[in-house]
């Protein structure tokens, strides 16, 4: 069971001053977070990507570099990558990079992106959302195979025979695919034998069960065993020191943001009693103290078979001393808990 920790560098307005904090002291900031991660024995740290004015990280590969020759053990992977809206040999070329620099410790994690921003910006239609991701993830996963490679596709100039470099250290380089629970995209990572990350960020997380089922079976379908494929979640959240700080310093600035982007997409008003029901042991919010996040935890990987688990923090601007102290207390208290349990847990049933 491993556990970590995922960012979309939010750079919303502070709920209390409304003081926004500029893009590059809020890169430093998770430089420092991605570093701190790895000091308290998280497993993995992810960086998505995002371009518009309230996400600072529009190239995860280069704040994981960052952090890369200052951290030890850590795995590190964007959280997403869209493929769809990227060049998949330039996205090769910088996890591989990172790769590199890390010592064999980069993850891509693939997605075709819940944000739209980036479709405009690098000339893509919307119309082609779906056929793009095929496509381009077809050319990733070529890319990662040999050294040399050529490939015709219709989204993108052909390549004959050309060397794309640098190789990465880790042979193959994983590639994990991002779902926000489509069953497509899950069967899809089945039946290309890939892992798979599920966005559990809303409803019952019991709900994603079936895709986890329907993943697996297309996996074995395709020749792969399912018991080698790690299956991951991404999931908000926030540890503090008693449950009732945790939620009180969380809500406010996840209102603010689940609040703006319901007004770019046509949900309701989000108020403090959805947010209260997303935090028990039935919901997608895992806040609260050290014993109750780890006892969510522990359920989640029990009734949806989840092997790796990613506390997507902050959500919305947060004081950095309070998502450095969250992530200290995941690391040395909450993740030897959930590791000690499941360990406990599989070693029974397999008697």
């Amino acid at each position: 069971m491993e556990i970590g920790i995922s960012t979309f560098v939010e750079t919303t307005p502070d709920v209390d001053t409304g003081k926004v904090i500029a893009h590059a002291e809020r890169l430093r900031e998770v430089v420092e977070e991605i570093i701190l991660a790895d000091q308290v024995g998280l497993d993995i740290f992810g960086v998505g990507e995002h371009h518009r004015e309230d996400f600072a990280a529009s190239s995860p590969a280069i704040v994981l570099a960052a952090a890369a020759p200052q951290t030890k053990r850590i795995r590190l992977t964007s959280a997403v990558t869209v493929l769809s809206s990227a060049d998949p040999v330039r996205v090769f070329q910088d996890f591989a990079t990172l790769d590199g620099i890390s010592n064999g410790r980069a993850e891509i994690m693939a997605g075709r992106g819940s944000f739209i921003e980036s479709f405009p910006l690098f000339g893509y239609e919307l119309t082609d959302y779906d056929k793009l991701f095929e496509e381009k993830l077809e050319l990733l996963l070529k890319l990662r195979e040999s050294e040399k490679v050529t490939w015709k596709g219709g989204y993108r100039p052909a390549i004959h025979n050309r060397g794309v470099y640098p190789r990465p250290v880790q042979n193959p380089l994983p590639v994990w695919i991002g779902s926000g629970g489509n069953s497509e995209s899950v069967v899809r990572a089945g039946l290309l034998g890939l892992p798979l990350v599920l966005a559990i960020i809303g409803g019952s997380p019991r709900q994603f069960a079936p895709l986890v089922d329907l993943y697996k079976k297309a996996a074995k379908h395709a020749g792969y065993n399912p018991d080698d494929l790690p299956v991951a979640s991404h999931s908000h959240g926030f540890v503090a020191e008693t449950t009732q700080m945790a939620k009180d310093k969380f809500f406010r600035p996840t209102q603010q943001v689940m609040n703006q982007l319901g007004k770019e997409r046509g949900w309701g008003p989000y108020t403090r009693d959805t947010f209260d029901n997303a935090c028990t042991l039935e919901g997608a919010l895992y806040v609260g103290d050290v014993k109750e996040v780890a006892e969510k935890i522990i359920h989640l990987r029990k009734n949806v078979g989840i092997t790796r688990f990613m506390l997507h923090v902050p959500v919305g601007t947060m004081p950095h001393a309070d998502v450095m102290k969250a992530i200290e207390l995941l690391g040395k208290e909450v993740a030897p808990i959930v590791k000690k349990e499941v360990s406990h847990w599989e070693k029974e049933n397999k008697k």
